[in-house]
């Protein structure tokens, strides 16, 4: 990493943001200097977008400065960030596949002649642009045709181009394989050589290890760490992430153990090119898998390949008696009788408009189909007896959801599958975002089903709660499964060294 008696390239200094209810950032300072590439990390809701959005003029802080070069600067917009040479590149590349490549990279500021775009000037200024980026591709073809990867590139040389700064790599190789993770960043280290301060957000421990010079990590919007890459370990890192030190060994005095024989299903080099690598996963009547790891590192694309979210593309998956299911859609896994409680149960979950009767009634009435409606009657009928039991604080099964609390939705959300009567329950962060007597009771509703004989795949950023209940423990990392833990083996310790792990390390 640079080494510099001067100001960093970039700096906030005490920045803070508040939304109703919620302090996305406390004070968080940040700096990154001239020919560094910095992580920034963080589990969801630790703080890394509000503040990328703060440092790119996306929100208006509430306190704090942002300096460049030492001078305090106030980006009023994504454009105006640009002005000062801060250019961002996401995820999804923010181009448009249906024009050309050469279109894309001089939008806002084409050549002229004569009053009229110049295409052989733009084309001309393309090819020259993305030389410097090691690309030599026809500029007259459609952005749409050309590879996510090549895509990326050709973003990130617009955003240098307009900025030429500060880049900011807002999970840059979320969506690519090993080769084209390989072309982005022979363009990041051209960049670092050329002076740029690159932001670099990812999940993916080893390539942080691979291409960052150093770390910062946010928790719950605050500063938690900062250190160079080099000096820091994978265990570490993780706690920092997570918000833990290693703990010692937590055993649970009433895990009920899984029925015995045949498992009621197995998944067979299951999976999805881009998503989650192919595994092997059997689960028992009974049993409670857990499913640890980082955000981002295809625990919950586990989850949507299993239910059809999105379909898989390798392997199959059977019942314990041999059958084979067709599992394309979410259809499909209700029908083989699958059921999925998203982690956003805002976005992916609850309908916040409709009723508690009508959220409860959804999976079902899907079941069945929407020419045969569930009666009023029967929706009330059905709606009071799960508000009893799983004790669902609404004055009545009429109120719309959104108006209930945290905990009251998510148990509304378990109670619309529960009506339905699955034998098995994906559950993506049941305890998220709700209040402690909620998240017992959410708890206390997780081992009775497990008593009950539904199995159930968790999967939780709370280790300890993993190590409560599970039977058994699936680790993912980048995008694979790279150990299983069972018996006394399932540790808040042994997890995270998992997670940990470098690529080809694991625990079995």
């Amino acid at each position: 990493m640079p080494q510099s008696d001067s100001q960093p390239l970039l700096r906030a200094r005490g920045v803070s943001k508040v939304f109703p209810g919620t302090i996305a950032l406390d004070g968080v300072d940040f700096s990154l200097e001239a020919g560094e590439v910095h992580a920034l990390l963080g589990e969801n809701g630790a703080g890394k977008s509000t503040l990328i959005k703060c440092l790119t003029g996306a929100y208006r802080r509430d306190g704090g400065d942002i300096l460049l070069h030492g001078e305090i600067i106030d980006p009023k917009c994504t454009i105006d960030a640009q002005g000062y040479g801060i250019g961002t590149v996401y995820q999804e590349v923010n181009l448009l596949p249906n024009l050309t490549v050469a279109e894309n990279l001089s939008l806002g500021h084409q050549p002229t002649r004569f009053g009229m775009i110049s295409t052989r000037a733009m084309n001309r200024g393309a090819r020259e642009v993305l030389s410097q980026f090691g690309l030599d591709i026809d500029v007259s073809r459609s952005l749409e045709s050309y590879s996510v990867a090549v895509q990326q590139v050709i973003a990130i040389a617009r955003a240098v181009t307009l900025s030429g700064k500060v880049l900011i790599l807002d999970e840059p190789t979320a969506s690519l394989d090993s080769k084209e993770v390989e072309l982005v960043f022979d363009v990041v280290r051209s960049l670092r050589q050329r002076g740029l301060g690159i932001v670099f957000i990812s999940h993916f421990l080893d390539q942080i290890f691979e291409i960052t010079d150093r770390v910062t990590v946010l928790r719950n919007g605050r500063l938690v760490g900062s250190e160079t890459t080099s000096d820091i370990d994978r265990v570490r890192l993780v706690n920092l992430m997570l918000g833990r030190e290693l703990e010692q060994e937590v055993r649970s005095h009433g895990k009920t153990h899984a029925a015995a024989g045949e498992p009621r299903l197995t998944f067979t080099g299951f999976g999805r090119k881009g998503r989650i690598e192919p595994f092997d996963l059997s689960i028992q009547p009974g049993e409670v898998v857990g499913v640890a790891g980082l955000l981002g590192s295809g625990r919950t694309e586990t989850a949507e390949v299993m239910f059809g979210v999105a379909p898989h593309d390798s392997g199959e998956a059977r019942r314990g008696d041999g059958t084979v299911l067709n599992l394309a859609s979410p259809r499909d896994a209700i029908a083989a009788g699958f059921g999925f409680c998203p982690e956003d149960r805002k976005t992916d979950g609850v309908i916040a408009d409709l009723t508690v009767r009508e959220n409860i009634a959804l999976a079902l009435q899907a079941r069945i189909g929407w020419m045969r409606r569930i009666p009023d009657r029967e929706q009330r009928a059905m709606a009071n007896d799960y508000i009893r039991k799983l004790d669902i604080r609404t004055p009545d099964a009429e109120k719309p959801v959104g108006l209930l609390s945290g905990g009251n939705q998510q148990k509304v959300m378990l109670a619309r599958w529960l009506v339905t009567n699955p034998s098995f329950l994906i559950l993506d962060e049941p305890t998220r975002g709700i209040d402690v007597g909620a998240h017992a009771e959410i708890i206390r509703l997780i081992e009775d089903l497990c008593k009950q004989g539904m199995s159930l795949l968790v999967i939780s950023s709370e280790l300890d709660e993993l190590v409560a209940y599970s039977h058994r423990v699936i680790v993912v990392r980048d995008r694979h499964h790279v150990a299983e833990l069972t018996g006394g083996d399932i540790t808040t310790d042994n997890m995270v060294r998992a997670i940990a792990a470098p690529e080809r390390e694991a625990i079995s």
